[in-house]
């Protein structure tokens, strides 16, 4: 895994600038690879290429990047892992091709050589963010992988386009004018993160993943950038629709072999790989797999002392039946409070997923022990995870019957009752009817349904239940939401059932956007190569092909993946309620963090922003801390706050 960085745009008359401006960019992400550094420039083209290593594959010099091509045609800067490129390189060796290494990179840009760029991404099995500078046509092209495992930043730095794994090398340079745009913080405040392809500032963005940039003398004259797919996540989800699996047995027997070689194939490195278990299904699953392939699995977990959000115990179970060599940490206030100061840095835009925080800690702790982890995440997405996929299918049928205005009054009587009210009573509850007491967070999961029980659409009802601030405007000044995958119709699949639009919103937006982003940021601010094996593009080919009776079934959440992870793990070590990698944020804001809150949600700290509404902001602060449950909405205008501190002037 590495950091990539790159410049394009009229030649400069400074001799060595352009290889100045791209060793500084490439500076800034050495945390993305401490092991090499690479320039490459061509002052009378333009053009430079950076990049930092995080050698896994061919440890050697033989994988130094940026890279050519053995026809000298090609240059590569290159983020990611490239899993079948053994396969290809035996293609590529039967074509007469000879490598000086074994390093994916110096195989995929002989593939490019070969085959053209669009015909090589599309035989990829890998995760990635590239640049490529074509010598003979002087043209640029950079892209992403089919899922957005990766991060590709773009932006206009005067005259030039300028691209990044991370926007703070774009930062570095003299010509980028760092301004806000007012209507990715509104993005931002609804979402928690600011979808692709939009960016914080002004002028910049982020690639859409499945897609790929040309930049020419043309595009930059006109300041036109134009993006193509080479994957559709439109066209995979409907034509998994036309070729279903409906056998239960086949289709267990098919994702349970694929799933088993995407394993073994995000296994390969030349370094220590592990786990990420959390005790879910998705990681058990995961890390079950990784015990097929025989030897000492190493695994990793993080605790906490509130119950309603601790996992590790379950984690310990699993790791005890699979025979791992299992490290966990338990996370304390004390420690949150060592990760907050760095977030600004971390994730480099606003972010604010406030399970970014554990899933830093964790990551810190695999990486004295281990260079690579492969992680579940995907699961939820692909297969019907999420608490809204099966309230959705069980409730949504039946709420059509109730008048809207009787719905929209339970509504509002069920967001009136304090969160302390309601955990009591499920308690209560709990002792009677045992399946009620084993709900984790009633009181936010109550909150989410009172929040959607008046709306009958359902693009409509995802867009209510992922909002932290239904109503952006309200709090952010200028702050207009442009149109996003998730509200852009047109964009959509043509599917027929509830359930599969709502996975289809995951898989483009939340995934991407939020999951993959924070993965990314935690993993490679240590140097840690995160790999996702239920994100091999073949096993989401194969998950649009199951009927929703594979995913939700008596009542049972992925169904399918439950049914082969029962193969290797005891059902009563993983079929519990659902409890997500969340913190006891709530808490924590009215206590250990809330001196660091006071400071940055303070009228003048607002005010200095000119971009906030102080009053609606302080009237949520204060209900938060009276006992209502603002958390979510809070962290996102903090952890903004904390960020324009360290990056705004």
């Amino acid at each position: 895994m590495c950091g990539i960085v790159g410049l394009f745009g009229p030649p400069d008359n400074t001799r060595g600038w352009l290889t100045a401006e791209t060793t500084a960019m490439a500076g800034t992400l050495r945390h993305r690879g401490p092991d090499d550094e690479g320039v490459w420039a061509d002052e009378a083209e333009g053009i430079g290429l950076g990049h930092r290593r995080l050698a896994v594959l061919d440890v050697s010099p033989l994988g130094h990047q940026p890279m050519l091509s053995a026809s000298g045609r090609w240059v590569i800067s290159f983020n990611g892992e490239v899993y079948n490129f053994a396969e290809l390189h035996r293609d590529l060796s039967a074509r007469g091709y000879r490598f000086r290494g074994h390093s994916d990179t110096e195989v995929l840009v002989n593939a490019v050589d070969h085959w053209g760029v669009a015909p090589t991404l599309r035989r990829l099995n890998a995760m990635f963010a590239l640049a490529l500078w074509d010598r003979l046509e002087r043209r640029l092209y950079l892209a992403r992988d089919r899922l957005g495992e990766k991060p590709l930043y773009y932006a206009w730095a005067g005259p030039r386009i300028a691209f990044a794994s991370e926007l703070k090398a774009i930062r570095a340079l003299r010509d980028f004018r760092a301004t806000v745009d007012p209507a990715a913080v509104a993005l931002y405040m609804r979402h928690n993160c600011i979808p692709a392809p939009y960016a914080i500032y002004q002028g910049s963005g982020k690639l859409l993943p499945g897609q790929y940039l040309t930049v020419d003398a043309e595009a930059l004259a006109c300041r036109r950038l134009k993006a193509e797919s080479y994957w559709s996540p439109v066209r995979c989800a409907e034509d998994g629709q036309s070729r279903r699996i409906w056998d239960p047995r086949e289709a267990v027997e098919e994702v349970s072999a694929l799933l088993h070689d995407a394993v073994r194939l995000r296994m390969t490195a030349d370094v220590p790989v592990g786990s990420l278990l959390s005790g879910g299904v998705d990681s058990s699953l995961v890390t079950s797999a990784m015990a097929a392939q025989g030897g000492k699995v190493r695994t990793f977990t993080v605790g906490f002392d509130d119950t309603g959000y601790d996992e590790s115990g379950d984690a310990a179970r699993v790791a005890h039946h699979l025979g791992t060599d299992h490290t966990d940490i338990r996370v304390t206030p004390r420690e949150i409070l060592e990760v907050v100061p760095r977030l600004a840095d971390l994730y480099d835009e606003p972010f604010a997923d406030s399970s970014q925080l554990p899933t830093a800690l964790v990551a810190r702790l695999a990486r004295d022990h281990v260079t690579v982890v492969l992680s579940g995440d995907g699961g939820d997405e692909l297969f019907a995870g999420y608490n809204r996929h099966a309230w959705i299918a069980r409730t949504v049928p039946r709420l059509v019957h109730i008048p809207r205005s009787a719905r929209r009054i339970a509504g509002r009587g069920m967001a009136a009752l304090a969160p302390a009210t309601v955990e009591s009573a499920f308690r209560t509850a709990g002792r009677v009817v045992a399946p009620i007491g084993r709900i984790r967070n009633p009181s936010v999961k109550l909150a989410k349904a009172a929040a959607v029980l008046d709306i009958e659409d359902t693009q409509e009802i995802y867009l209510r239940l992922i909002s932290h601030w239904p109503g952006p405007s309200s709090v952010v000044r200028d702050g207009v939401e442009p149109p996003t995958l998730v509200t852009d119709h047109s964009t959509h699949p043509q599917l027929v059932d509830p359930v599969d639009r709502l996975l289809y919103l995951d898989l483009v937006t939340y995934l991407p956007d939020d999951i993959l982003t924070k993965v990314d940021r935690a993993t490679m601010a240590v140097g840690l190569e995160a790999r996702v094996p239920l994100l091999d593009h073949r096993m989401v080919e194969l998950a649009w092909r199951l009927p929703l009776a594979h995913k939700l079934r008596d009542g049972r959440s992925k169904w399918v993946l439950r049914s082969v992870l029962e193969r290797s793990v005891p059902r009563e070590l993983f079929e519990r309620p659902k409890m997500g990698f969340g913190v006891p944020l709530a808490a924590w804001l009215r206590q250990e963090l809330r001196p660091w809150a006071e400071d940055l949600l303070a009228p003048s700290a607002l005010k200095a922003g000119n971009l906030f509404d102080p009053a609606t902001v302080r009237a949520t602060w204060a209900e938060h801390l009276s006992g209502r449950d603002h958390s979510y909405a809070l962290w996102d205008v903090i952890v903004y706050q904390d960020w324009a501190s360290r990056w705004l002037p």
